[in-house]
């Protein structure tokens, strides 16, 4: 599925499934739930914390793809293409970019 066929089929869900789409505040409170949510898993399977008896069934692709969805809601409400933005989007971080990481000793580090 393309980034252009996502906001479609979410537009189609929401306007069918979902009814209506949530206001943009409440979309993006959303957001930031969904977002905490990758944030807790990763923080336990990656970093130092446990995962507690709840977290059990935790699913970080599942929890992706909420955030993924919700963000889409906001880029249908708001008149955005996703698409065309994240072009755009890369095209200027190439361009601001090109030197910056080669020449960054924290992840490059230059031979002594």
């Amino acid at each position: 599925m393309t980034i252009t066929e996502a906001q479609e089929n979410v537009d189609k869900w929401i306007k069918t499934t979902g009814i209506r789409y949530f206001n943009e505040l409440t979309n993006t409170a959303i957001l930031m739930e969904e977002v905490g949510e990758v944030a807790r898993i990763m923080s336990r399977t990656y970093g130092e914390q446990s995962f507690k008896k709840s977290d059990e069934e935790v699913n970080l692709a599942d929890e992706m793809a909420d955030v993924l969805f919700v963000l889409i809601c906001l880029a249908n409400q708001t008149g955005i293409d996703l698409n065309d933005a994240l072009i755009k989007n890369l095209e200027k971080k190439t361009i601001r970019d090109a030197d910056r990481h080669k020449n960054n000793e924290k992840i490059n580090p230059q031979p002594p």
